[in-house]
């Protein structure tokens, strides 16, 4: 049987939330990037107990690609009322309407790239300094070599070569004009843990997460949900399956998993023989080799460059 040590995951609450007041300290303008997603929600609710009994000092942003699951976007407004903090909304769809970016075209075709422009016009908007995330390093190889404070350029580009070290507990945030960091308090967590804390703290989650039918299509060996908005190829078709997500992006490129799993002790009895990695079924990570690595190196450039074409 197996048998998880409580204690460790009282360890990395205390590192998450040692991180996010040293972000407070050391910051003037920072905000908390929020998805709706299991891991913004534990970000967010690490906040929380971090400054209680005061509320969060700052805002979260939501970068919206117009694409995303209507579950989560209601989940998203019940959990920013609940904690009563700034919701700061910014759309993909505006910047395509600007000319700032362009947006792709055909059956495989998503928003999902097309956040970064949005997302560094926001921080530019609103001169933001740290924007705090709840990426983990073990999602992806690229986020593997991620620090807790992590450096941007002044283009929002990220070279992994030059991110400063971090001895023991020893942050440095410093940084010219026009720069910013990202941080990730949840770095050293993994998705066992993820599921281990929100068992043990009882937090809400959206409904997606939990086994459920829906209307989805099979595309690469994935299952995706079917919209309205997206195009089937010749030979694809749509079914009902009971199924569940691991993780939540834009619906054009998130891929679902058939399960059976509606509570959460079954959805960590479900990873404990799982096979597939939990980003293993995101269409924009499988584009190339270095797909997500590509995305954050070119940070402001690809933007750039797109809205350029236009």
């Amino acid at each position: 049987m197996f048998s998880y040590n409580l204690n460790h995951l009282n360890e990395l609450e205390a590192e998450s939330i040692f991180v996010i007041r040293e972000v407070a300290a050391q910051f003037e303008r920072p905000v908390l990037l929020f998805s709706g997603g299991k891991d913004s929600i534990i970000t967010s609710y690490l906040a929380q107990k971090a400054f209680y009994p005061a509320k969060i000092p700052f805002a979260l942003m939501h970068i919206d690609t117009g694409h995303n699951f209507e579950e989560t976007i209601a989940f998203r407004d019940q959990w920013v009322d609940k904690l009563k903090v700034k919701l700061i909304v910014r759309s993909v769809q505006s910047s395509i309407d600007k000319g700032r970016v362009v947006e792709e075209k055909g059956p495989m075709a998503s928003r999902n790239s097309l956040q970064t422009i949005t997302l560094l016009d926001a921080i530019e908007e609103f001169r933001f300094d740290a924007a705090i995330g709840g990426a983990r390093r073990d999602e992806e190889k690229a986020r593997a070599k991620e620090r807790f404070f992590s450096h941007r350029d002044e283009f929002g580009q990220w070279e992994p070569k030059n991110q400063r070290p971090e001895l023991w507990t020893l942050f440095n945030g410093r940084k010219n004009h026009g720069e910013h960091f990202r941080i990730f308090p949840l770095s050293n967590w993994t998705e066992l843990d993820i599921w281990n804390y929100i068992q043990r703290e009882n937090l809400d989650l959206p409904s997606i997460y939990f086994a459920h039918k829906r209307k989805v299509f099979r595309r690469q060996n994935s299952i995706y949900a079917f919209a309205d908005f997206m195009q089937l190829l010749p030979e694809e078709k749509t079914e009902e399956l009971t199924v569940r997500f691991r993780t939540i992006g834009d619906m054009t490129c998130t891929g679902a998993m058939e399960s059976q799993a509606h509570d959460i002790k079954s959805i960590i009895a479900e990873l404990l023989t799982s096979r597939l990695t939990e980003r293993g079924t995101r269409i924009d990570d499988q584009r190339s080799e270095s797909a997500m690595e590509d995305r954050k190196k070119q940070g402001y450039f690809l933007a750039l460059v797109n809205s350029l074409i236009s």
